[in-house]
């Protein structure tokens, strides 16, 4: 079946502030050889270790762009891709096509055609709730997790009142101006910081991705991708043995850290975590710090 998409022209990309990577596009991955994806893929690829870093709503790898570095400078090798409806990858106009197993396929099949292994799942928000029941699908290739104010969706606990609100004011906001809810969110970005975040989306025509996300967490038993997220957690507690950094952005409503803390419980051998007092949902932007001190917990 073809996917009707649209594609945010490269010119909208040129100058990203502090995000020098060359683009990288698969045109025919398994299940999805009609929608064009983006990813960034820097240092060797013989590298023996690789941090693959997984945005959320409503950002792209362009988040990352403060951790890239100091995983570099560790000679890891890193991949950070951008979801369909986000960022450089192509964007699907009927929000009917974003669903749970949509994302956590393409994940899958996307970690398989670039045959990933040792890989340190660096995630946050939707990065952490699809990424972290990978590790459970092909265990041979994960090793590390870096968590930052995310969740697993089992639908058996209670949701955060800050992600109802999100959630019934994205319902209620169609045509989301990305810029402007970043800043809000993380008042240190710059004027051309915002405007990388705003880039993939020239307009509402862009952002079916975007308002699909808040809705398909599933916070009841019987939501898609519920069950999937009680398997990771059973996963967890009885198969995990590598090692887990958690780093919790203080002032977020959503996903802060009493949710953190549920968290904190499915991952064996999570480290303390490390508190941003003046960080808030976008975890990232803090990243540098996180970084290092992820680093320095997995050389103890």
């Amino acid at each position: 079946m073809l996917i009707e998409a649209v594609r945010t022209p490269d010119v909208r990309f040129e100058n990203l502030h502090g995000f020098p990577y060359e683009p990288k596009y698969i045109e025919d991955l398994k299940g999805f050889n009609q929608l064009r994806m983006h990813y960034v893929d820097e240092g060797l690829k013989d590298s023996k270790k690789t941090y693959l870093c997984l945005h959320g709503q409503p950002t792209w790898s362009y988040l990352y762009r403060k951790m890239i570095p100091i995983f570099l400078e560790d000679n890891g090798r890193v991949i950070a891709p951008d979801f369909f409806g986000f960022g450089r990858s192509d964007k699907p106009i009927n929000d009917e096509i974003y669903t749970f197993d949509f994302h956590r396929k393409f994940l899958i099949e996307f970690i398989k055609r670039l045959d990933l292994t040792n890989i340190t799942l660096v995630c946050q928000d939707w990065g952490g709730l699809l990424g972290l029941t990978l590790p459970m699908e092909m265990p041979e290739r994960f090793s590390r997790l870096i968590i930052m104010n995310t969740a697993i969706a089992t639908g058996d606990y209670e949701i955060s009142q800050g992600f109802q609100a999100f959630r019934n004011w994205v319902n209620k906001t169609p045509d989301i101006e990305v810029g402007r809810l970043m800043k809000r969110a993380v008042s240190i970005l710059t004027h051309d910081e915002v405007a990388a975040y705003d880039a993939p989306f020239p307009n509402n025509k862009y952002k079916a991705g975007v308002r699909r996300f808040p809705n398909l967490v599933a916070t009841n038993f019987d939501d898609p991708g519920a069950e999937i997220g009680r398997q990771a957690r059973e996963w967890f507690k009885n198969e995990w043995k590598g090692k887990a950094f958690m780093a919790i952005g203080m002032q977020d409503p959503v996903l802060g850290s009493p949710m953190m803390k549920i968290l904190h419980k499915m991952i064996p051998g999570c480290s303390k975590p490390m508190r941003l007092r003046e960080a808030g949902h976008f975890t990232q932007e803090w990243g540098e710090k996180i970084a290092r001190s992820a680093l320095d917990y997995f050389n103890l």
